[in-house]
C-alpha cells in the first residue's frame, strides 16, 4: 500500500519539541517536520476572535513569501487554524543578542566581521528590493550553528515606494532608532536600517548597548548627543 504523502499547511505535519521564547504576540517553538524530518521554528501568533489575523503578521508572510537570500530566515509553511496562525520557518541556532551574551565583553573582531557583512549583505538584498526592516535589533539577528547570520521578524517592515512617503515614527526599538525617527520624522528611507546596523556594529564590539536609555525617548537623545 502506498503510504499517504504528509501535506504541507496542516498543523498534523509538524511536531513541537519545546518552547524557545515567548513574546506578546507571538510563541515560538522548536520543532521538527513529519514531512521531511527538518528541525523548524514554529512562530505562534494567537489570533483574536474579532479582530482576526493581525496586520503585522499578513505582511510579515506577504514579504518573506517574496525574499530569498542567504541572510533573510526562510519561510517553509504557514499554518492557520480557527485559534493560531503559524509560520513554520528554518530553524536557527540562536540570536545575536544570546550570542553576546555568552561573550561577555564583546566580541572577537573576526567575528564582528563575519556578522556585519552578511548583516549588511541582507540588507542591501532587502533595500534593492524597496524594503525597509524597520526593528532591527539583536533579537532579530538569527545565527545558525555554522555562524550564518539572517535578518528575521519582519512585522514592522514595509514596501518602499519610488516617491518618497511618510511612515510612522513609532518603529525600531529605541535603543536602535536614529535621532531624526526620535524627533518625530515620518519620511525616512532605507537610512533607518543603516542606523540600527551601525548601533549594532558598534554592540558586537564593546560588547553593551551604545545608546541604552531607561527613562524614554528625551534621554536617548540625550546619550546620541553626548556621543
Amino acid at each position: 500500500k502506498q503510504r499517504q504523502a504528509i501535506p504541507f499547511g496542516a498543523a498534523t505535519s509538524y511536531v513541537h519539541l519545546e518552547k524557545l521564547c515567548e513574546g506578546s504576540c507571538a510563541t515560538v517553538y522548536k520543532g521538527i517536520s513529519r514531512i521531511n524530518s527538518q528541525l523548524v521554528a514554529l512562530k505562534v501568533i494567537k489570533l483574536e476572535a474579532e479582530e482576526g489575523v493581525p496586520f503585522t503578521a499578513i505582511r510579515e508572510a506577504s514579504l518573506l513569501k517574496c525574499l530569498k537570500h542567504a541572510n533573510i530566515v526562510l519561510l517553509h509553511d504557514i499554518i492557520q487554524t480557527k485559534e493560531t496562525l503559524t509560520f513554520v520557518l528554518e530553524y536557527m541556532h540562536t540570536d545575536l543578542a544570546q550570542y553576546m551574551g555568552q561573550h561577555p565583553g564583546g566580541l572577537h573582531y573576526c567575528n564582528v566581521m563575519l556578522f556585519m557583512f552578511q548583516l549588511l549583505r541582507g540588507l542591501a538584498y532587502i533595500h534593492q528590493q524597496h524594503i525597509l526592516h524597520r526593528d532591527l535589533k539583536p533579537q532579530n539577528l538569527l545565527i545558525s550553528c555554522l555562524g550564518e547570520l539572517k535578518l528575521a521578524d519582519f512585522g514592522l517592515a514595509r514596501a518602499q515606494s519610488i516617491r518618497r512617503q511618510t511612515y510612522s515614527s513609532e518603529v525600531v526599538t529605541l535603543w536602535y532608532r536614529p535621532p531624526d525617527v526620535l524627533l518625530g520624522a515620518t519620511a525616512y528611507s532605507s537610512d533607518i536600517d543603516t542606523w540600527s546596523a551601525g548601533c549594532i556594529f558598534v554592540e558586537m564590539i564593546q560588547g553593551q548597548p551604545i545608546f541604552a536609555a531607561t527613562s524614554g525617548t528625551h534621554e536617548q537623545l540625550e546619550k546620541i548627543w553626548a556621543v
